[in-house]
């Protein structure tokens, strides 16, 4: 666990304006769809911080922080992967790729992306919808 939870100036500090921009609006979509526990917890050797969601023990997702980057990291099981992979076409090609090469471990596909912009969202929010069903309306 953090001593401290980073605030706005910290968090801008770190990741630079652009990417805490990055940050604060998939937060806010997560936020709006899913009614889960937010964690703030050390990111361990890769990252500075993690911030995670979770509920009822299991993890939605998570966002990491570290200089000039960020990473948002969803774990497929296996029913998620056969999920995900009858409807890969509905991605796009970058979030196919990242899933292609992510590795797998005992526990699920650990995929982890580096968004630069809100490019991704939609697809990030499919997947996390692969996770569990929004329960916000």
């Amino acid at each position: 666990m953090l001593d401290t939870i980073p605030n706005k100036e910290e968090m801008t500090a770190l990741v630079g304006e652009s990417l805490y921009n990055v940050w604060e609006k998939l937060c806010a979509l997560i936020d709006e769809k899913y009614d889960v526990d937010r964690l703030w917890d050390k990111g361990g050797k890769a990252w500075k911080y993690e911030y995670k969601y979770r509920r009822g023990g299991k993890t939605l997702c998570a966002l990491y922080a570290r200089e000039n980057c960020v990473g948002f990291m969803v774990i497929l099981g296996k029913d998620e992967r056969t999920k995900f992979e009858a409807d890969r076409d509905h991605y796009t090609k970058e979030v196919q790729e990242i899933y292609d090469e992510a590795k797998t471990y005992h526990d699920g596909k650990w995929i982890m992306f580096e968004p630069a912009d809100a490019s991704l969202f939609d697809d990030f929010m499919r997947l996390l919808q692969i996770k569990r069903k929004p329960n916000r309306k």
